[in-house]
């Protein structure tokens, strides 16, 4: 049974931080590009940052510099530290596992952490 589960997260001032884990049981961790998304209330789940098998880091323009994802294979655990947060970084954070085997696509889902700013 695949289960990612995240925790971390909760309430921060403007400017703060707050860090996020994802860990991951359930599937060969290191042949999976991870990745974290957001979705805030009334809009949709969007990508905040990606990691592939070779540890390559995507970012969104909106968290680039502020935001730092990492992983560590051998503990099959995501990571993502959130400094200089801002109030549009308030949403749900869901961690996200992705692999494509014999030409279809497995996509795993955690079920989500809050992470709200306040100013």
């Amino acid at each position: 049974q695949v289960k990612l589960m995240e925790s971390g997260g909760g309430s921060a001032q403007s400017g703060g931080s707050l860090s996020l884990s994802c860990s991951v049981s359930g599937i060969i961790f290191d042949h999976y590009e991870m990745a974290w998304y957001r979705q805030a209330p009334g809009h949709q789940r969007e990508l905040v940052a990606s990691i592939s098998t070779l540890h390559t880091e995507v970012y969104a323009d909106a968290v680039k510099g502020r935001f730092t994802m990492s992983r560590d294979n051998g503990a099959r655990m995501l990571f993502l530290q959130m400094n200089n947060l801002k109030l549009e970084d308030t949403a749900v954070y869901y961690c996200n596992a992705k692999a494509i085997e014999y030409g279809r696509t497995l996509s795993y889902w955690g079920q989500g952490a809050q992470v709200t700013v306040s100013s």
